[in-house]
């Protein structure tokens, strides 16, 4: 079988594992029939998770039958490799399964907002002779850790910004106050689409038109961001020192029409010398008489006293009108800052502004790695582990207690995720107190999204957005 490019190996889900998983056929105890794990986000960043992008990686990766040809390749190479393979039981996969996975996977609706230290996802095998199979794809499974990642601190920032938008402006702009920027800066293609549409969830502006993709392929959402005309260095520089003005005005004559929005990267020469001499002075009449807004982007120094300034120097230069809630509101012109932005940095330039007397409606934040790349499986330490096996027809709890980090103790038993009255419980299926909770009127917050090789749940876009703003 010859693989030709990144999707031939992308298919492999036999081989999308980690090399020492191969071996653990022959490590469990005999008449092992069901393995039963979870996945949970023992906690870190950020108390709680807005859990994403199992869907996408489901109908990807899951969905897709194993054949005898996948089979053969992997026992290729992992002879050369060093390591075991189990011909015999994928061969029965494809055989008695048409090479569909004997798994059951239950997960809490995505979009939701669960605290940290709760089953967030729960997998077991169907078939008795499969028992090996659910550790093999943690691999494959855990990495729903990333897009999960990405929402979460997605949606802490929104509500940063929406905080402040309710203290000094409309909420109505809160969707494109944080613009994606951060595809270049990811490590991958699928980085991009992945981590671009768990920011979608909370926000509507990106640059990262892959993610747009991924959330038309995998959620069957049309168009799931939105983005503007906008200047970068290059399409200023080239126009020459002396011909900076020149490069502006040629922006306005391209884009500038009644409604429209334009954004001008403006520090290429002089920030402070760009905003009072040409887009305030030079310029000014240009950009009324264009009937657009004009989004000014600063792009180096420091973010907080940057961008103050810049509002400052457009007020000179433009007026604002005050609100309703008593704070000023430029005319016709914006700004958006997209360098140096973190959580911190977009705290703090709010918090300028509001002291200043500016609304948070003449900002908007850009960001690029920090958003989609600056992340790990530790930032809200994501693991997937065993909590009970079937032997011989007999359950046992399984887990971890190590003495030198209480903190990695895993949990035990079969499980499931509960919900009462905004409240979540992970408990154990067999207790007598999962029992008496269901009968008070607690619901079961996990659901059955795949079995067998075939997913059961479809769920759009637009569901997924609506739960994470109910939080």
């Amino acid at each position: 079988m010859a693989l030709t490019g990144f999707s031939d190996i992308a298919r492999l889900l036999v081989l999308n594992t980690d090399s020492y998983k191969t071996s653990h056929w022959l490590q469990y105890p005999p008449g092992t029939q069901t393995v039963f794990s979870y996945i949970e986000a023992r906690g870190g960043s950020l108390p709680y998770t807005v859990f994403f992008g199992l869907q996408a990686l489901l109908k990807e990766y899951f969905c897709k039958p194993v054949t005898a040809d996948d089979v053969a390749l992997a026992a290729d190479v992992c002879a050369a490799h060093g390591v075991p393979f189990h011909r015999e039981g994928w061969l029965h996969i494809v055989n008695a399964h048409g090479g569909r996975l004997p798994l059951r996977i239950r997960a809490v609706p995505e979009g939701t907002v669960v605290p940290v230290h709760h089953a967030l996802v729960t997998v077991e095998n169907t078939d008795p002779d499969c028992g090996w199979l659910t550790s093999y794809v943690e691999t494959a499974l855990l990495r729903v850790w990333y897009p999960t990642t990405v929402a979460t601190h997605s949606h802490a920032t929104r509500r940063l910004i929406g905080e402040a938008l309710a203290r000094t402006g409309d909420a109505a702009g809160l969707p494109f106050k944080l613009h994606d920027f951060g595809a270049r800066g990811v490590s991958s293609l699928e980085s991009a689409l992945l981590g671009g549409m768990a920011h979608l969830v909370n926000f509507q502006g990106t640059d990262t038109l892959t993610a747009l993709l991924g959330a038309r392929t995998y959620y069957g959402e049309p168009m799931a961001g939105f983005s503007i005309p906008a200047a970068e260095h290059s399409t200023i520089t080239a126009w020459g020192r002396e011909g900076e003005a020149e490069a502006y005005r040629n922006m306005l004559r391209q884009f500038g029409k009644p409604g429209a929005i334009l954004a001008v990267v403006s520090d290429s020469y002089d920030l402070d010398a760009a905003v009072t001499r040409l887009w305030g002075g030079e310029l000014r009449e240009a950009v009324i008489a264009s009937g657009a807004t004009v989004v000014i982007r600063p792009d180096s120094g420091d973010p907080t006293t940057v961008v103050l300034r810049t509002v400052q120097s457009l007020d000179a230069a433009f007026g604002s009108d005050t609100n309703a809630k008593g704070f000023k509101v430029l005319r016709q012109v914006r700004v958006i800052q997209g360098d140096g932005i973190t959580r911190a940095s977009i705290a703090s330039i709010l918090a300028a502004l509001e002291g200043a007397g500016y609304s948070a409606d003449n900002i908007a934040f850009g960001q690029g790695g920090a958003l989609l790349q600056q992340v790990s499986r530790d930032t809200l330490g994501f693991a997937m582990k065993a909590s009970a096996v079937q032997i011989d027809g007999q359950w046992r709890d399984v887990f971890k207690a190590p003495v030198t980090d209480p903190a990695k103790r895993s949990k035990a038993g079969r499980l499931t995720l509960l919900q009462q009255d905004g409240a979540y419980a992970t408990v154990r299926l067999d207790s007598p107190g999962c029992q008496e909770a269901l009968a008070a009127g607690a619901t079961e917050a996990l659901r059955t999204v795949y079995e067998d090789g075939r997913l059961l749940v479809d769920d759009s876009f637009a569901a997924i957005r609506a739960r994470a703003a109910r939080d």
